[in-house]
């Protein structure tokens, strides 16, 4: 299995999954011209995909799902709250190939078993993934509302990840948002801070199964990837491998062995 972070963050995200015999997009945060173009850098034609998978309904992850689908015929799975929701707030256009699941599903697409993951974050139906293809499991992990039950027992069971690292908690504090903004992201509803992150990853890497980790959705105003991997290797030391999603370019090819 592959994955790439084509854009991570709250100006749009998108992570591209390959295995054996199957081609997946998580989000659709960024435009078609995008998509397609950070693909073919890497060697990937979008017209392969066989699906884009939308986990909530904040236009950051699904503004483009209706382009994605019309201009490349990608069939768009999504749950029925989250696209009604994201139809009142985003202008996705007509779709003709939408199939929905549900949180707690799990979705069987081509050789690939997609987990779908409930999270108490404030989109209206959000969901997290688990992607689980020739043994190898694959965790897309973002928007995560807080460090929720069973978070733990799924990240020690996973070989790579895809972490919410969202916010500094001392930029936060003192960076220009407004209180109640503030309070949103760190509340039970928001986002997940580095520190929150590198303690689901230290308990994640006593299992010894975790190749490595990708810190995810950093913020522009609260965070850095200076901050957060100094923030991670203060408290894991060296126990994983790291990387850092970026905001507006797609990272390299990452391999789960």
């Amino acid at each position: 299995m592959i994955a790439i972070s084509l854009q991570s963050g709250s100006s749009g995200n998108c992570i591209y999954v390959e295995t054996q015999s199957t081609r997946l997009l998580f989000d659709a945060g960024i435009n078609g011209v995008q998509t397609e173009e950070r693909l073919a850098a890497q060697g990937r034609d979008i017209r392969d995909v066989d699906a884009v998978i939308i986990s909530h309904d904040h236009s950051d992850h699904i503004r483009h799902a209706g382009v994605l689908q019309r201009k490349f015929g990608l069939p768009v799975f999504v749950t029925p709250a989250t696209l009604a929701a994201a139809a009142s707030r985003c202008a996705l256009g007509k779709m003709q190939d939408v199939r929905h699941f549900r949180s707690n599903d799990k979705l069987r697409i081509g050789d690939v078993l997609v987990h779908a993951i409930p999270t108490p974050h404030d989109g209206v139906d959000g969901s997290a993934f688990v992607v689980e293809a020739g043994g190898k499991r694959l965790g897309i992990l973002t928007d995560l509302g807080h460090v929720f039950k069973d978070l733990l027992q799924i990240v020690a069971s996973l070989d790579a990840v895809f972490l919410e690292s969202n916010y500094d908690p001392e930029m936060l504090a003192h960076g220009p948002y407004p209180a109640y903004l503030k309070q949103r992201i760190k509340g039970p509803r928001g986002h997940i801070s580095n520190i929150e992150a590198a303690e689901v990853l230290l308990h994640a890497s006593h299992s010894n199964r975790l190749q490595w980790a990708c810190l995810a959705h950093l913020s522009e105003q609260n965070n850095n990837p200076d901050v957060a991997l100094r923030t991670h290797r203060k408290i894991m030391a060296e126990k994983l491998t790291l990387y850092v999603a970026d905001r507006y370019r797609a990272s390299a090819i990452l391999h789960v062995l």
